[in-house]
């Protein structure tokens, strides 16, 4: 495989996984990613929630989370108990409940520097996709695969990649801050 579609698609694994990551961060309002991934003890193993119930927001700060085996709700609500969340599950028939508090300033601006740290992370990772990238192009020069001005060209069209998912990156975790700190 080209060097330079490798490269990019490494980096657009590193993007992909920053989305994810930031799903999960807490906002003021309800989103279901906060809870998604929770493991709970059903049927003699852990499950994330989100392959055992359905989970859905009836209110902006209210999930709903629906077992499909209602048996579950009990173990759903302790799993997510012990996934210390800072949320109170409360059991309501064949249903979980979760209110999501009202976030204070101290609450944001954690979760704010979370955001940061994720997004820096991610562009740790791209960097060193752009190292390997780099060190690949060297070594098919040294090969004797390619000549000096296609290494030098590759170079350059590498680092614009590793400029381009840096930049996207930035702004995936701006977008993120903004939806924290907006009350």
């Amino acid at each position: 495989m080209d060097i330079l579609a490798e490269t990019k698609i490494k980096m657009n694994g590193a993007i992909e996984h920053l989305q994810h990551e930031l799903k999960g961060l807490r906002t003021g309002r309800a989103n279901p990613a906060i809870v998604e991934s929770v493991l709970v003890e059903v049927y003699g193993s852990k499950m994330p929630l989100r392959d055992i119930a359905s989970i859905s927001t009836p209110e902006p700060r209210q999930l709903l989370i629906s077992p499909f085996d209602a048996n579950n709700v009990h173990a759903i609500a302790k799993g997510i108990e012990a996934a210390n969340l800072n949320i109170q599950p409360a059991v309501d028939g064949n249903a979980v409940r979760i209110k999501i508090p009202e976030m204070d300033q101290s609450t944001r601006q954690e979760m704010v520097k979370v955001a940061k740290k994720k997004g820096e992370e991610a562009k740790v990772s791209i960097r060193n996709v752009r190292r390997d990238g780099n060190e690949a192009v060297k070594k098919q020069k040294a090969e004797g695969e390619i000549p000096e001005d296609v290494m030098k060209r590759s170079e350059k069209k590498v680092q614009e990649l590793t400029d381009e998912f840096c930049k996207k990156a930035d702004e995936l975790t701006a977008t993120k801050e903004q939806e924290i700190t907006t009350l």
